[in-house]
């Protein structure tokens, strides 16, 4: 049996990702019979080994295997082939118009409308950051909800409190354990994602003309909320390890704040991450001048470098902090989950405020996650997605690293999902933008991260690696560097012709 795996030819120049090309192989030897029905596949181990692939590029292809239906698992046994073929179904057009969740209708989205841009299976997408769908557990997911609908019939389609399902609270609660977050199921509040989240804490804390303190660049959601409920935003810059201390502080007396939005670790869109010094600091501030801070715990637990980052909220003693987080970076984003850590007594503001904008969260999705959570399906599935987005980390840095002109500068954040690029003062982005379109490559600008035209800078880039795959990351930066070279080498000449 083990002849037909060798036989098997991948191609590392192909546009097709590795483990794409495994699953469509793999796929036609079924289809045609050459693998029947309960064939037992290679180990996950033996197969990257006669292939000379990592693991992660098998783990990959077999489970879209399983999910088309072409192939099962038994746990501790192995993957096997399906006795039932799928049907066949006719293959529907791309969603060209969407590049990303995170950006908003700037400038360089009317790209996008007038044909300029398109996003297709062969984009090298450093723009989004959110996962590929062919990551997501849809059959554990699955097993879950069949469970719950068997277990809790009509019931799991009933409003659930608005504060969220009594033991997936408890199951978070343990999760958040693992991260020196001390916390009981009745100090969480469940919400359908991080943005909702941020949009309930407005509606709980801000009237019109409030002043709210955020990071500048920032996630560009949380400003349109901050926006639409007539806050008077003030941006404080980032540096590589916090917002400075004496700027915050003297914004801090000046406008007394209701709140503080900051994602401390791996930010987005820079990857910068605090000082345990300004975390403490943070906390201080927010003490002394009456402002509570709200922690976007954005993908903290993508720490490929071990910086072992401590949540402002684990160190928070005296109630400032109000503690987000969605799954939608690690686990399927359109199931819309989160949670919040609440000081007890906001709760009832939140509580009134989560309750006017849906009731509840759905109960369904919610009961589902729970059993999902204690079958153990989410620890795999969290082990799964770090190494696969570990591995895109460690590419994208190396071929950064290896390819940007020395006029660009970049850090290595250590972990989170976005690279952070400063390019030369005056250096194109729009220009840069419509080559890399061109070429089928494309990325956020970073402009869209900053709340005003008056705080805003022009000279950088965001480059995700959440959705774009680990063949593609060499090509796609070698030519983005290429790209980016020209642009300087054009605009250096232009600066140096003599004045007549």
């Amino acid at each position: 049996m083990e002849h037909i795996f060798h036989s098997i030819k991948l191609s590392k120049d192909s546009k097709n990702p590795l483990y794409t090309q495994l699953y469509e192989k793999i796929k036609e030897m079924i289809v045609h019979g050459v693998l029947a029905a309960g064939t037992r596949l290679p180990s996950v181990r033996q197969l990257a080994g006669s292939l000379g692939i990592n693991q992660i590029t098998v783990v990959s292809a077999y489970r879209m295997l399983e999910n088309n239906k072409y192939a099962f698992s038994k746990p501790g046994s192995g993957t096997y082939v399906a006795k039932m073929l799928p049907l066949i179904r006719p293959r529907t057009p791309e969603n060209e118009s969407m590049l990303t969740d995170e950006l908003y209708h700037q400038d360089d989205i009317s790209l996008i409308h007038n044909g300029q841009i398109k996003i297709n299976k062969d984009t090298v997408n450093f723009a989004s950051a959110t996962p590929n769908p062919d990551l997501f557990p849809v059959e554990d997911f699955k097993q879950a909800l069949n469970e719950v609908l068997d277990r809790d019939k009509g019931n799991a389609f009933g409003y659930q409190e608005s504060q969220g399902f009594y033991p997936l609270r408890e199951s978070i609660a343990k999760i958040l354990h693992q991260s020196k977050i001390p916390c009981s199921a009745d100090m969480l509040q469940i919400i359908s994602g991080a943005q909702q989240g941020i949009d309930i804490i407005s509606k709980a804390f801000l009237n019109q003309g409030d002043y709210v303190i955020v990071e500048s660049p920032t996630y560009t959601g949380a400003i349109a909320v901050f926006k639409s409920r007539g806050a008077q935003i003030i941006d404080i810059e980032l540096e590589t390890d916090g917002p400075n201390l004496k700027i915050l502080e003297y914004n801090l007396n000046k406008y007394r704040p209701r709140l503080i939005y900051t994602i401390p670790t791996f930010q987005n869109p820079t990857g910068y991450s605090y000082s345990n010094f300004k975390r403490q600091e943070l906390l201080r501030l927010a003490e002394k001048y009456n402002a509570y801070i709200i922690e976007d715990d954005y993908v903290s637990d993508l720490d490929f470098e071990l910086k072992g980052f401590i949540p402002i909220k684990a160190l928070d003693k005296n109630h400032r902090v109000i503690f987000i987080k969605s799954f939608s970076k690690i686990f399927m984003p359109g199931l819309r989950l989160g949670f919040m850590i609440v000081p007890s007594e906001l709760l009832g503001n939140i509580l009134e405020a989560k309750h006017t904008t849906d009731i509840s969260t759905s109960g369904l999705i919610q009961r589902t996650f729970d059993l999902y959570i204690r079958n153990g399906f989410w620890d795999k599935h969290y082990r799964f997605m770090y190494q696969i987005y570990k591995e895109r980390y460690l590419a994208i840095v190396k071929q950064l690293d290896e390819n940007l002109p020395d006029s660009i500068q970049f850090m290595h954040p250590g972990g989170g999902l976005n690279i952070w690029l400063d390019l030369p003062y005056g250096f194109s982005i729009s220009e840069l933008v419509k080559q890399c379109a061109a070429h089928n490559i494309v990325f956020a600008p970073g402009k869209i991260f900053y709340c005003s035209s008056s705080s805003q800078k022009l000279n950088h880039i965001r480059l995700s690696f959440a959705a774009v795959y680990t063949e593609q990351i060499h090509e796609g930066l070698q030519k983005l560097a290429e790209i980016i070279s020209g642009i300087l080498n054009k605009q250096n000449q232009y600066r140096n012709m003599p004045v007549l």
